[in-house]
């Protein structure tokens, strides 16, 4: 669908900023021309021209930035400071507004028309612009969260793809996750319309008089989507990924688990995961007590957590 509207070419949109860092490297506006409007997004620049590995980071859920932000209360930057972590050991990054998000606002569909390939169609555009622009022989993918299955599905079959990264993401089908969620945080009594209404999406069917107290999950003009996504199961796209694995997940993330991370892992023999102890899901150091750990989600100022950047620049620079 979205394969034969994207048109070809990234262009300069914009002016080179102020490199930070001591000019460690420079950022860049990038746009891919589409339809119905065109998808925008920041190339992070090492200062030094080296022919390093190059990355694109793929946002996670809902309406999140480029830079890892959402207006739903996330200001931690995560994309932001891992972009410019990677500048800074050699690594050159594209990190993108999702369409209809942010600086994509005007790339929107129509809710109905979305599909989970909406964005792993928009991936492989841009990972394939990002080599041509760049002259790398392939283009790593690392996704965070939902971001993670994007990737998986982007680099099915797709010789632009040097591998990916999978930081945070699910190991488990969205049902399988919907489920726990829907358990731990709805009334008793308000559990058995919502699990009749997921059984009867992940079967393909849509459902008319949806919940009303579950509309935001559930409205009709977003059950496609939920169709679409419902059926992925990381563990077996993980299998048939092109090129290397490497899975990175903290002790402290109280959106998903070590459990997601352990079973990719165990579907991948030749997979690298990475365990970071006290690293919540927006890659700062948190405990796990719950307001504590959300807290740093509004904090822009906290640094990464230790050993985040540092696992994703060895991985992808020792296997250029």
């Amino acid at each position: 669908m979205l394969k034969s509207l994207v048109l070809a070419g990234v262009l300069a949109a914009g002016l080179v900023t102020p490199a930070a860092a001591g000019d460690a490297f420079t950022e860049t506006g990038l746009e891919l021309k589409s339809l119905p409007g065109d998808l925008k997004g920041t190339l992070t620049t090492p200062a030094k021209k080296t022919k390093g590995p190059v990355v694109l980071i793929l946002s996670g859920s809902g309406p999140t930035d480029r830079d890892g932000n959402s207006p739903i209360g996330v200001q931690a930057a995560p994309y932001r400071l891992l972009a410019h972590g990677l500048a800074e050991r050699g690594v050159t990054s594209l990190r993108v507004d999702k369409r209809g998000i942010a600086a994509s606002m005007a790339a929107a569909t129509k809710e109905e028309d979305l599909r989970f390939q909406t964005y792993s169609d928009d991936a492989r555009a841009w990972a394939a612009e990002l080599k041509r622009q760049t002259g790398a022989k392939c283009v790593w993918l690392v996704g965070h969260s939902e971001g993670a299955l994007v990737a998986e599905v982007a680099a099915q079959n797709n010789k632009d793809i040097c591998g990916v990264v999978l930081i945070s993401g699910a190991g488990r089908k969205a049902g399988d996750v919907l489920r726990e969620q829907l358990t731990a945080g709805l009334p008793k009594e308000m559990q058995a319309d919502a699990f009749k209404t997921l059984d009867e999406l992940e079967a393909g069917r849509t459902v008319a008089d949806p919940p009303p107290a579950l509309a935001a999950l559930f409205r009709k003009s977003v059950q496609p989507y939920l169709i679409s996504w419902l059926p992925l199961d990381p563990a077996e796209l993980v299998k048939t990924v092109h090129g290397p694995v490497l899975i990175v997940q903290g002790t402290t993330d109280i959106q998903i688990g070590m459990a997601d991370a352990e079973r990719l892992a165990a579907a991948r023999s030749d997979a690298k995961l990475v365990k970071l102890e006290g690293v919540n899901h927006v890659l700062k150091v948190a405990s796990a007590d719950r307001a504590a750990n959300q807290a740093t989600y509004a904090d822009p100022h906290l640094p990464l957590a230790p050993g985040v950047v540092e696992a994703v620049a060895e991985f992808v620079k020792a296997r250029r």
